[in-house]
């Protein structure tokens, strides 16, 4: 392959600064319920559905500023096939949402949350409507 031909086409890592792993990985594992695929000192890797979460505290350390949030200008979000049983699962397991499911196009709705250090997170995908009155 030539130089002029290659390209960037897959994202297969997202990494998020954290200042306390274990605290992150009970979050994502426990309430979100990623999969761990390993952990490494400072590290964890978690299965979000083909593209792989990275935890890590050093990139925490080496980019953040002591006492201020850690959630920056991104957001990572979230498929799910019905919004409100998404938004109903995730709140029972303390998720703690600061949007409920809002109306964001045609066919699609989302809700919104905060991890441990305050990256935004959200759930997105359809409501369903079948069989019920809302």
């Amino acid at each position: 392959m030539e130089k002029s031909e290659f390209k960037l086409s897959k994202i297969s890592n997202v990494m998020l600064g954290v200042r306390e792993l274990a605290r992150s990985v009970a979050f994502y594992r426990d309430q979100l319920g990623l999969a761990v695929q390993f952990e490494i000192p400072g590290f964890a890797f978690l299965n979000a559905g083909g593209v792989t979460l990275c935890l890590s505290e050093s990139l925490a350390r080496a980019l953040a500023k002591p006492n201020e949030p850690l959630g920056g200008v991104a957001e990572l979000v979230f498929s799910v096939e019905d919004i409100e049983v998404g938004f109903e699962a995730l709140s029972a397991r303390g998720v703690k949402f600061i949007r409920s499911p809002h109306h964001v196009t045609e066919a699609q709705w989302a809700a919104n949350f905060e991890d441990p250090d305050g990256h935004m997170l959200s759930i997105f995908g359809p409501r369903d409507t079948t069989n019920k009155t809302k």
